[in-house]
């Protein structure tokens, strides 16, 4: 499962690189969860041509992630956008515990808002 999961995003963040065979290919079998059979049956071609092209899509994937990093980049990013949350929560919990400065509260609030767009 978490090999599915790893593919789709990578046909997300690559899939325009390939060439649309591959990437309707990857998106039949990951995203419409068809089978290999009912691919090859859509498309007019064996069930082992759609598994070799399906083998070779992923090679490229991965290997434009291991050239490239997006997906680790992106993750990276997310992670201190928790952090970066987690830690106005914190100053503005604290804000309030000490007397409640409204430009603090105001930082804080700003902060959260810009993680959050930054996030989506």
């Amino acid at each position: 499962m978490a090999k599915n999961l790893e593919m789709t995003i990578l046909l997300d963040f690559y899939g325009d690189m390939l060439t649309p065979r591959q990437r309707d290919f990857l998106d039949f079998y990951y995203n419409q969860d068809l089978s290999l059979s009912e691919i090859a049956a859509n498309v007019g071609i064996t069930r082992q041509g759609v598994r070799d092209a399906i083998k070779r899509a992923e090679c490229q994937l991965t290997e434009m992630e291991q050239r490239l990093g997006l997906l680790q980049r992106f993750r990276s990013v997310q992670k201190g956008l928790e952090e970066i949350m987690e830690c106005a929560g914190r100053i503005s919990a604290e804000n309030r515990k000490c007397g409640l400065s409204r430009g603090i509260n105001d930082l804080t609030v700003r902060i959260k808002s810009i993680a959050i767009s930054l996030s989506e």
